[in-house]
């Protein structure tokens, strides 16, 4: 029985030196002295924010993209220790005792040093040689911008990994493909295309120009498989079923995922809250979910609320109203009703509280039982403090023209009658019997008399108006545009019908006891419109850049200067290889030009062998360049060089495909092919050259006299900081 035993246990184990040894210089290159500088570097004073908000379980919104980049940053600082008590509020700063420099760093180092063997390994995956492998690791390895960007708490480096992996994972998947389809190596390999692309994507949104390409690579894949004649019916279908999974339901899935933990972690309420509607704020533990917890569900008549606008822009702001009115004339000679004002005001107020009255009762109080107010109904709205009533007429708004006035109406016993009757419509309603709800509730408001609806035109009025937002009837208005909509934010059912005693009940809190969850597909779908649409000011920044002086590095970014020693970082690219890869794109775009040219007469300079790979390497390397950068063109946001760096590692992985093309089939003999050689082993010590030599800027030390840095300024457009003495 114990046989077995009689014998040695024998693991036989393949190992590839290569990739172990270029794997060791990833982590020596990017990990080496990764604490220093121990200050707040260029945009980690950004990234850094959020995650101190991690720490701390606090909402936040950030335009730039979707949490999974600033998740892997926060898990950083968790294995660190970091309790999130730093305040980001300048590049230079000193970190405290508290911030662990270190393991926030750690993962984009990591991402970066694993970039060199991802690099290698998808050259041999395209059936180029080990040497053409190890020299396209060697140029990643050497690259300054590349190994600036992986020693800091930045995203760059992550979503680049991220992008080779997806490269590599899809390539080991196709070559797969022809030989054993459909066992575990095959489908881990499929499947993990579809994480990569997904976690690419939920870094930044670059991401999703080489998903594109990817999919696009698949798509004529699955073309060819269509109609491959050896194949039945049966398996084609499986074999589409299984990329559709893979490469569009798993990433899907994966990217609701993010925002699902993203969420999960985030349940405090935050400085972002305000951009959000009142029911995702009140979703949020403190905030506006302390005030609102617990208030009664159903507008009933007699109800006392306060009025939110929808659109949230420019700033959100509820309808208000106070006791001064309109002036009789306006600048522009027009004039007015000289009506009370009603606005839309950016801060919580007490004129701010509204009542519900129906129209057919003199009482403000809500009855016992309730009665609810349904989709349809018509209601008046009384301010509560002044208890005017919301009223508009034709009389053109004070900076909107040709939409109406709105305002509370003071009967001055002339020929101005009120107008005051309102028809609620509740735009997000299942059926025509809905229930206005608080929160819940989008709603509109009609005019009955002039079917004009309740506004928010976006507009400020001038000084006699506090510079609050201006309130319109919109005329003749088709759809539901947001800046229509309204919800309720606080409610409380009135008990006064005194109005000072009902002054009194408007200033004190509200309470019920109603709990209002939003479900995760709702918080999601809204949160993801708001990092869609939500767009800061695009200020021109010192180092932003076009995508036309990237090509050329014109431009560099000073990351960090300390101000006693002089020391600082840049990010700047190793000059020669920028240079090269520029050449081989050329060169690979007029090749490939002359050899489709020959082929289409019947002209064949190269093996087909030869030309399936050159046409399969350059789409993939060229494509990936293309997709990277063009898109910036037309981009209208403040462009940075590090937005260069995906479309960069595409071209640097063109270079050995080049090259190695060029000894194969365009030097014929051996003696252009040994000095075709000894250039290349003088062109790749003049990279390293030069990747030392600037060095210095990429760590951040040794620390370098003016004269060094004057002579590295190899372009009058960089930016080299020199201390005065």
């Amino acid at each position: 029985m114990l046989g077995f035993l009689k014998q040695p246990v024998v693991v036989t184990a393949e190992i590839n030196v290569n990739l172990v040894a270029l794997t060791v210089m990833g982590l020596v290159n990017r990990l080496w002295a990764l604490s220093y500088p121990r200050a707040v570097v260029f945009d980690e004073v950004y990234y850094g924010q959020f995650v101190s908000l991690y720490m701390k379980r606090i909402f936040f919104v950030d335009d730039s993209g979707p949490p999974f980049g600033h998740m892997l940053l926060a898990f950083g600082g968790y294995l660190g220790g970091f309790d999130g008590n730093f305040l980001w509020n300048r590049i230079g700063a000193e970190y405290s005792m508290n911030v662990p420099v270190w393991s926030l760093r750690l993962l984009p180092a990591l991402t970066g040093s694993l970039c060199v063997p991802l690099a290698y390994q998808i050259l041999v995956e395209l059936h180029y040689s080990h040497c053409a492998a190890f020299g396209a690791a060697l140029l990643i390895l050497f690259e300054n911008s590349l190994i600036t960007q992986s020693r800091l708490m930045l995203l760059e480096s992550v979503l680049i990994f991220f992008i080779l992996l997806a490269i590599l994972s899809y390539l080991k998947f196709y070559n797969l493909q022809k030989c054993s389809p459909f066992t575990a190596g095959w489908w881990f390999w499929l499947l993990l295309t579809g994480v990569a692309c997904s976690c690419a994507v939920g870094i930044k949104y670059m991401g999703l120009f080489t998903y594109m390409l990817l999919l696009a690579i698949a798509a004529v894949h699955s073309w060819h498989l269509i109609g491959d004649q050896t194949l039945s019916n049966v398996s084609v279908l499986c074999h589409l079923l299984a990329r559709g999974i893979a490469l569009v339901v798993v990433p899907v899935a994966m990217y609701l995922s993010f925002f699902y933990v993203h969420l999960t972690l985030l349940y405090r309420s935050g400085p972002h809250d305000q951009i959000m509607t009142s029911a995702f704020q009140a979703s949020l533990e403190g905030g506006l979910a302390r005030i609102t917890q617990g208030q009664p569900l159903e507008v009933a008549y007699g109800s006392q609320i306060t009025l939110r606008n929808v659109l949230g822009k420019p700033v959100p702001c509820w309808l208000h109203s106070h006791k001064n009115t309109y002036p009789i004339r306006y600048e522009n000679g027009r004039g007015s009703s000289h009506q009370q004002q009603v606005t839309c005001y950016p801060f919580k107020d007490v004129n701010n509280w509204w009542i519900v009255k129906d129209p057919g009762m003199q009482q403000l109080v809500v009855s016992n039982p309730p009665r609810p107010i349904r989709h349809g109904h018509i209601v008046q709205l009384v301010h509560g403090i002044t208890t005017r009533y919301l009223n508009t007429h034709d009389v053109a708004a004070p900076l909107s023209p040709h939409s109406q006035e709105i305002s509370c109406y003071i009967d001055y016993n002339i020929s101005m009658p009120a107008q005051n009757l309102w028809r609620v419509e509740i735009v997000n309603r299942e059926l025509d019997t809905d229930v206005w709800k608080t929160i819940l509730s989008e709603v509109r408001f009609v005019h009955v008399n002039t079917s004009a609806v309740l506004k928010l035109s976006g507009a400020s009025l001038p000084e006699w108006g506090y510079r609050q937002l201006e309130i319109i009837g919109e005329k003749l208005s088709k759809g539901y545009h947001q800046s229509m909509l309204w919800n309720v934010e606080e409610h409380r059912y009135g008990k006064s019908q005194e109005q000072k005693e009902r002054e009194v009940e408007l200033h004190s809190p509200t309470q019920a006891d109603i709990s209002k969850n939003l479900s995760f597909m709702a918080r999601f779908t809204e949160l993801q419109w708001k990092i869609l649409t939500l767009k800061n000011e695009d200020t021109e920044h010192k180092y932003s850049s076009s995508p036309l002086d990237w090509i050329t590095m014109d431009t560099n970014i000073a990351y960090w200067f300390h101000p006693v020693s002089g020391a600082q970082i840049h990010l700047i690219g190793n000059v020669l290889t920028w240079a090269s890869a520029n050449v081989a794109t050329l060169v690979y775009v007029c090749l490939f030009l002359w050899y489709l040219l020959r082929r289409r007469r019947k002209i064949c300079d190269i093996p087909e062998d030869a030309w399936r790979l050159w046409v399969s390497a350059g789409g993939l390397c060229v494509g990936g360049w293309a997709v990277n950068y063009l898109p910036f063109f037309m981009m209208e946001k403040t462009l940075f060089l590090y937005h260069y760096l995906p479309a960069l590692t595409f071209q640097i992985l063109l270079i050995p495909v080049v090259l190695q093309h060029l000894t194969h089939h365009l030097c014929r003999s051996q003696l252009p092919k040994n000095v075709f050689s000894a250039l290349m082993v003088a062109w790749f010590s003049s990279v390293y050259l030069v990747y030392r030599t600037f060095s210095p800027l990429t760590y951040g030390e040794p620390t370098l006299s003016a004269a060094e840095l004057r002579a590295l300024r190899w372009k009058d457009s960089w930016d080299i900081l020199i201390r005065k003495h």
